[in-house]
């Protein structure tokens, strides 16, 4: 059995990263739910983290990460410390030249995290000022110098761009140009940040070893604003490699557009914003190539393409043919799309290779209704959608999901809601 963090830090076997931060995404506000971050140093690791201080209890405030005069910084770090009895710590950092770096204060109140990655090969100093018990403020200044750019680095990137426009299930999804050690997975989530208007539950999940999405636990609200934020530049994510730059995205959620196919009755169900649009006659997969029941994601839109299937090993399962509105459910190739030579059997029988076929007047309808990341669930089929075929996330249940996520989860509760714990509680 592997040793946990704190034995591993105790018997100084511990070589990961300091950068102990708590981001969770905690309820800021009414109208904002923001991830915040805490740390704390502990004996052992990198000569630029502090230790213990004995007269911690004297003083109003000590920084114990970096350590006063610490070299080789990473660029990620945070600027944790101790104060014991004092009232209303703030932090100011400031580099060699003067310059002020803008950052905020952890709910802990004992962390802070600037807002953007540190200069490479800079001298900073920290400054904490805190009222001791008596009331008068006290103030602690340490200086560091951060470390050389390095040559290993890893990239991230986001699937969606600033503007986009997404349906009600679509996830955030984050890929890196290198795996992620399972040891350093939890440094990074601690480093992704969601904010959202309203407020809504969620969690990041490890889908493989080199992409993590989030979602919530419900379909997010339609017209919800979302802003999440990748603060990786300059983190250390093993073997000597780390985070290339720091990554914010701006989206929005469009209308709720929900489709729902029941194989019994051959029928698809759309509802926008709560209200049944439209019921659609369909045909599924027939019995040799079976439809996949399970909720899926749409993840593109086609409005014409050509469906080639000349390298399927059965040679009745091959074909080229032209395609309208079609819209990809799988990485399998289940799609819903027009098919106007099965009209006659749609609503009655299936007879597709298992896409959700049906007439063109309404797949044109629908492919004007909905947008990348609407959700579709198909049931009563023959055989179960596979995770990781497609967009999956919500084919899991939401105890199924919170098991990828690389921190403990903390429910919100109408009492404390957003509220997490000092492991990092993922909640929005």
């Amino acid at each position: 059995m592997r040793a946990s963090r704190s034995q591993r830090i105790r018997h100084g076997t511990e070589r990961r990263s300091p950068a102990r931060m708590v981001a969770a995404a905690l309820l800021a506000s009414a109208m904002m739910l923001t991830s915040a971050a805490c740390s704390s140093g502990d004996g052992g690791g990198p000569a630029w983290r502090g230790g213990g201080d004995d007269n911690a209890a004297k003083s109003a405030a000590t920084i114990t990460t970096p350590a006063a005069d610490a070299k080789d910084v990473p660029t990620s770090t945070e600027i944790s410390f101790t104060a014991p009895g004092a009232t209303n710590p703030t932090v100011e950092l400031k580099d060699a030249a003067g310059a002020v770096v803008e950052g905020k204060l952890a709910a802990d109140g004992k962390t802070w995290l600037p807002n953007a990655q540190l200069k490479y090969e800079t001298t900073y100093t920290a400054t904490v000022t805190a009222a001791d018990s008596d009331g008068n403020p006290t103030t602690t200044t340490s200086n560091f110098t951060t470390m050389t750019k390095p040559a290993n680095q890893i990239r991230v990137s986001s699937f969606l761009g600033d503007g986009a426009v997404v349906g009600v299930a679509m996830p955030l999804r984050l890929s890196f140009s290198r795996n992620i050690p399972e040891d350093y997975r939890d440094d990074v989530q601690r480093r992704l940040m969601v904010q959202a208007d309203p407020p809504q539950e969620g969690i990041w999940h490890w889908v493989k070893p080199n992409e993590v999405n989030f979602r919530p636990k419900e379909f997010w609200q339609a017209n919800t604003k979302i802003s999440y934020k990748a603060q990786l530049g300059g983190l250390p994510m093993g073997d000597n490699w780390y985070g290339r730059s720091d990554l914010t995205v701006d989206i929005k959620v469009g209308s709720s557009v929900i489709m729902v196919v029941d194989n019994k009755t051959k029928q698809m169900t759309v509802t926008k914003d709560g209200k049944v649009i439209r019921t659609i006659p369909i045909s599924l997969g027939k019995k040799s190539t079976p439809s996949s029941s399970g909720t899926m994601v749409i993840i593109e839109k086609l409005k014409k393409t050509v469906f080639n299937t000349m390298d399927e090993p059965d040679p009745a399962n091959r074909y080229i043919t032209d395609i309208e509105y079609a819209q990809r459910l799988t990485w399998g190739g289940e799609f819903i799309h027009a098919a106007p030579w099965s009209v006659a059997d749609q609503g009655k029988r299936n007879v597709s290779h298992g896409c959700v076929n049906m007439s063109t007047a309404n797949a044109a309808w629908l492919f004007n209704q909905t947008r990348v990341g609407d959700p579709i669930t198909v049931k009563n089929t023959e055989v179960k959608l596979q995770n990781g075929n497609g967009w999956t996330d919500w084919n899991m249940s939401w105890e199924e999901y919170v098991k990828g996520s690389a921190l403990p989860y903390q429910p919100a509760t109408d009492a404390t809601p957003g509220s997490g714990d000092p492991s990092g509680s993922p909640t929005t």
